[in-house]
């Protein structure tokens, strides 16, 4: 190890970012951030996609007797069709309109996630509006955009939407679809990241990979997301699946799920997987730290000490974490 030094007991002046080797990028819909940062681009939107998505009937009517496009691409990067719009923003009754005018239900969505209407109808929980795509056609397996991509049933198991969730499964929806490449997750891990235990026993009870690889950039096994964000229901619930306690995460600053709870300080988290065989030296992808060492950079002292009383090495006799 290098010589690089750290006292113990570590004070919050040590901190760093403590989103750095695993965190779970989609705490945040992607599809949401649109309205903070992507208002400018409504300028480059027809006029039906901002009827749609401000829930206007009169204008999308009107609009759509004048034969304007219904079917108009997403324009700029949180771009959306019309339909999409109004599905994002929960407008059952605009949407009829748009799918009685010809509006293709699984037409492509921006570049941000690639969402369908459908994805976009079911990470709102919008029951209504799911049927209805549903019943229009709309395919219930649409494979998850490359960024910040979710599936369907990916996109409602991370919101938490369990009537969502168990209608998709009745229509055959993938409960283990690929995430997409960057910052994907499987319905899983998304649903152990937001402690929905209801959604997590349905997924479970409906074949899900308890060990599923996680995508290569900024991906996590369902263990590794719950343990994350400190769910120890969750993480019970899962190592008694038969979750690997020792899974890497993704190549890219990947850790395992112990370097997961370390660096957030959820010392629960940290015993269970502890008592579970998880390996104390193991070290992350990308920077190469022990869970000892991230818990330490990340100012968490209380699982510095539980650790260093566990065995962990990489202590001075003078009490610093070496790095």
């Amino acid at each position: 190890m290098a010589s690089q030094l750290v006292s113990i007991p570590s004070s919050k002046a040590h901190s760093q970012d403590t989103s750095s080797s695993t965190q779970l990028s989609t705490t945040k819909d992607p599809s949401q951030e649109r309205v903070e940062d992507g208002e400018n681009e409504e300028e480059q939107w027809t006029d039906l996609q901002l009827a749609a998505k401000d829930g206007n009937v009169s204008s999308v009517e009107d609009l759509l007797s004048r034969g304007v496009d219904v079917n108009a691409p997403p324009r700029g990067y949180y771009g959306n069709t019309a339909l999409q719009a109004a599905c994002l923003f929960g407008h059952a009754d605009i949407a009829g309109l748009l799918i009685s005018a010809g509006a293709e239900v699984d037409a492509p969505g921006g570049n941000n996630g690639n969402r369908r209407a459908l994805h976009q109808a079911c990470a709102i929980g919008h029951t209504s509006l799911v049927k209805l795509l549903l019943s229009s056609g709309a395919d219930a397996n649409s494979p998850a955009g490359r960024y910040h991509g979710r599936t369907a049933l990916q996109a409602a198991a991370e919101a938490g939407h369990l009537t969502v969730v168990q209608l998709l499964l009745d229509v055959g929806a993938n409960v283990n679809a690929p995430p997409g490449a960057t910052a994907g997750v499987t319905a899983l891990a998304a649903a152990a990241s937001g402690a929905h235990q209801g959604i997590v026993e349905l997924l479970l009870e409906n074949g899900a990979d308890v060990n599923a690889k996680p995508t290569r950039h900024k991906g996590l096994t369902a263990l590794q997301a719950a343990a994350l964000n400190g769910n120890l229901k969750v993480v019970n619930r899962l190592i008694e699946a038969g979750a690997d306690v020792n899974a890497t995460g993704s190549s890219f600053k990947g850790g395992t799920a112990l370097h997961a709870a370390s660096e957030r300080g959820h010392v629960d988290v940290v015993k269970r997987l502890l008592e579970s065989g998880a390996d104390i030296e193991a070290q992350s992808g990308w920077g190469k730290q022990t869970p000892l060492q991230s818990a330490a950079v990340c100012g968490q002292d209380e699982v510095v000490s539980l650790l260093i009383g566990r065995g962990a090495s990489g202590v001075t006799k003078g009490g610093t974490i070496l790095f």
